[in-house]
């Protein structure tokens, strides 16, 4: 795989980013939040309820940190194994991890499995993960990421679009909770993070 990368571009700091200036990368993720924004205004009580939209919006991130894109190899399960996760309502998820995507971030070699709803077609990779910054920063429960599935096995896993499950804004939505295996032993400070109406104060 050594002579298999997507295309990068240093910025003047050094770190590798997706194909694109360090300004139109941030504008294409400043662009998607806004755009974000707007759609949960417009659509009345989903997933936020009207009467916290002010609470909630617009969402809140860390800033973009291009170092937070990295180069991730994908390596496919044998076979889909199905993995049962917990849900914030109380109930089971069935769904198949399909494979892990290996990566290094900020020196330090990570992975995270990647999953589909049990009997879907891998056309997108669901990565749910925890970190250091959950439960303080960031929603305990975790944050998820989903990559469009390629033939390459080569993805971008872009922490600053790690965005927050449904049920952080809404209880009544049913959301996974990361499996065990996909908590990072290391802080993300990239993507959405928690509004200051639902910071912990012991996590100030």
């Amino acid at each position: 795989m050594a002579g298999v990368l997507i295309a990068v571009a240093v910025s003047a700091c050094g770190a590798d980013k997706p194909a694109d200036t360090a300004v139109e990368y941030a504008a294409g993720i400043q662009a998607d939040r806004t755009a974000k924004d707007e759609a949960f205004r417009r659509q009345v009580d989903r997933p936020i309820p009207q009467a916290r939209q002010d609470a909630f919006l617009p969402l809140k991130y860390f800033s973009i940190d291009p170092q937070y894109a990295v180069t991730a190899v994908f390596s496919p399960a044998q076979t889909r194994t199905l993995v049962r996760m917990p849900t914030s309502t109380g109930l089971m998820r069935d769904m198949e991890m399909v494979g892990t995507l290996s990566f290094t971030l900020k020196g330090q070699a990570l992975s995270l499995g990647a999953f589909v709803e049990a009997g879907a077609p891998p056309d997108a990779l669901f990565v749910p993960f925890t970190d250091l910054t959950s439960g303080a920063e960031t929603y305990q429960a975790g944050r998820y990421l989903e990559l469009a599935r390629n033939a390459t096995g080569i993805y971008i896993v872009d922490f600053n679009r790690a965005f927050h499950p449904y049920c952080y804004y809404n209880p009544s939505y049913d959301c996974p909770y990361p499996p065990p295996s996909n908590r990072l032993p290391v802080p993300v400070r990239a993507g959405e993070k928690l509004a200051a109406s639902t910071i912990p104060s012991a996590g100030r």
